[in-house]
């Protein structure tokens, strides 16, 4: 549980001020996560908006003044980054060792499907390094290590895997509305390796046929032997010097939700309209997590789902059916 309590944590806040009626599941998922967790955040992607619109400070309590020696100019103090995630919870220490910090991306939708990824695969974890090379540049990670403060200076503060969460919202402007708070193993069905070297065999193959090449079993399966090596998306993300180009080429690899990835639809009819759920991987859930939320929300039900592609999943849900407007 310690890995990701800070996820739980604002869970738990999320669910409590949607009781009280301070938030709806309408409110703007930006509000949702400043409102509930601003003092726990590392990293808020769009920090002009969150001064400007919700009242909240990223940087208060810091020196600004110092900033600028740790490569943070004044411009970018208030500014939107646009880059991966869209928040960092700040690191904690557990057992002499990092814990937490935690990403999160929100993907918010009119209709009933989810918002592609547009700037890296949702995975069940990345560490910071990975999001550099994602980003082309470490503007997060700076940041992120000024708010982490002493623990920023742990040797594999850079490399330790952080879990990735998803707050997705489907319906929004509607009484249809979905929310769920996600962990990535609903989307990493299958090895990210595996996800992109396959991707890269599809490709080849269509052009085949495209082209009407005929390419012998002994040579198609060489082919798929080199390609499987292509599996770092953080390599595939970097920019490319070619010979002779004034241009550096870069892949940013995009991703759509199938269906069966998408616990909003159909396929997942135990997740209703206007309910707010925690889903996580069966593996995860712990005795402790699970007499914490149950002790800290008796209000929330517990229930189980399959998913199509990746086994049991534990749902933690709390219903707002006459209360989302």
């Amino acid at each position: 549980m310690h890995e990701f309590i800070d996820v739980i944590d604002f869970f738990i806040g999320a669910v409590n001020s949607l009781k009280a009626g301070t938030l709806s599941l309408h409110s703007p998922l930006e509000e949702i996560v400043l409102k509930v967790s601003a003092r726990n955040l590392a990293y808020v992607d769009n920090r002009r908006e969150a001064k400007q619109k919700y009242g909240s400070d990223f940087w208060k309590g810091l020196d600004k003044s110092s900033l600028e020696t740790k490569g943070i100019a004044k411009k970018l103090l208030y500014s939107q980054s646009g880059q991966f995630p869209d928040f960092i919870f700040k690191s904690r220490e557990h057992e002499s060792r990092l814990t937490c910090g935690s990403l999160l991306e929100l993907k918010d939708a009119r209709g009933g499907t989810i918002a592609s990824f547009n700037s890296t695969l949702p995975t069940k974890s990345k560490n910071l390094q990975e999001v550099d090379i994602v980003n082309g540049g470490d503007l997060v990670s700076r940041i992120t290590s000024v708010h982490d403060r002493k623990l920023a200076r742990a040797e594999e503060y850079y490399t330790y895997q952080r879990r990735c969460f998803y707050l997705i919202r489907t319906h929004r402007d509607d009484n249809r509305v979905k929310l769920s708070l996600i962990d990535g193993s609903f989307f990493e069905t299958v090895p990210k390796d595996h996800l992109i070297y396959q991707m890269f065999l599809n490709i080849l193959q269509a052009h085949l046929s495209k082209k009407d090449i005929t390419v012998s079993s002994e040579n198609l399966a060489r082919f798929q032997e080199i390609l499987s090596h292509i599996t770092d998306q953080t390599i595939i993300a970097s920019s490319q010097n070619i010979e002779k180009a004034s241009v550096r080429p870069r892949l940013r690899i995009m991703a759509e939700v199938h269906s069966d990835g998408n616990p909003h639809s159909t396929s997942y009819p135990k997740i209703p309209e206007g309910s707010f759920n925690l889903i996580i991987h069966k593996a995860l859930l712990t005795k402790e997590l699970d007499e914490k939320l149950h002790q800290e929300m008796p209000q929330v039900e517990k229930l189980s789902i399959q998913h199509k592609r990746n086994g049991e999943h534990i749902v933690f849900q709390f219903k707002l059916r006459n209360k989302t407007r």
